[in-house]
């Protein structure tokens, strides 16, 4: 236990660092509109697959918190998350780059006075409400699932399926070159859970009602 408090504080202080690291650069949402083609090769297909390193939905992006895709961006360009097409990107952006983008997708779709329940309309079934409170999702994710305590963390919420699976499992993998994610407290909470309860619980977490979107470019239709 006092192990894991002492990790955990790690974690803590790293990500306050590197939040006020982000805080110095702000995104631009029209300037971020002009850096986007490549990511709009893929998220903005609706519903598009990629069958590379795995099968699954490209995340719904759209909606989502800027300080989280910028979060997310950087573990890509440092390997800290392993996904070749997502690393090949991620390398060609800057800092600022990666800020604009991020500010753009967090604005795209967004409907101003618009929110979803403070807590899920849908009840998870029982067996699903013991791996929710097993794993604790609620103190990261927020009761709702799309208010994160921190910015850096995720919407989750009415976030596809198949990708919220394959999220999951990257954190459990090791020793892997092109799949895995190196972040403690979302390794520790999967590697917990057998692979059909993981799909359990990211069935349910997707069928909740959510800010995230894919929207489709006219463009590539």
């Amino acid at each position: 236990m006092k192990l894991f408090l002492t990790t955990l504080a790690a974690i803590i202080v790293a990500s306050v660092t590197t939040l006020a690291t982000a805080q110095e650069i702000k995104g631009n949402v029209i300037t971020g509109e002009k850096k986007v083609a490549l990511c709009l090769g893929c998220h903005g297909i609706l519903g598009f697959h990629t069958g590379f390193p795995e099968v699954y939905r490209v995340p719904k992006i759209s909606g989502q918190g800027a300080k989280y895709i910028v979060s997310a961006l950087t573990a890509y360009k440092k390997g800290e998350r392993k996904n070749p097409s997502m690393r090949a990107v991620a390398e060609t952006l800057s800092d600022q780059d990666i800020a604009d983008v991020a500010a753009y997708f967090s604005a795209q779709g967004v409907v101003d006075g618009a929110t979803i329940p403070a807590t899920p309309t849908k009840e998870p079934k029982a067996a699903v409400a013991a791996l929710l409170t097993k794993a604790g999702c609620v103190s990261c994710h927020g009761s709702n699932f799309s208010k994160p305590i921190d910015p850096t963390y995720p919407k989750i919420a009415g976030q596809y399926s198949d990708y919220l699976y394959f999220a999951l499992m990257s954190y459990k993998t090791e020793g892997k070159p092109m799949i895995g994610r190196s972040n403690p407290i979302m390794g520790a909470m999967a590697k917990q859970f057998s692979d059909e309860e993981l799909h359990l619980l990211a069935d349910y977490v997707s069928s909740l009602d959510s800010e995230l979107k894919s929207i489709q470019q006219p463009r590539l239709r």
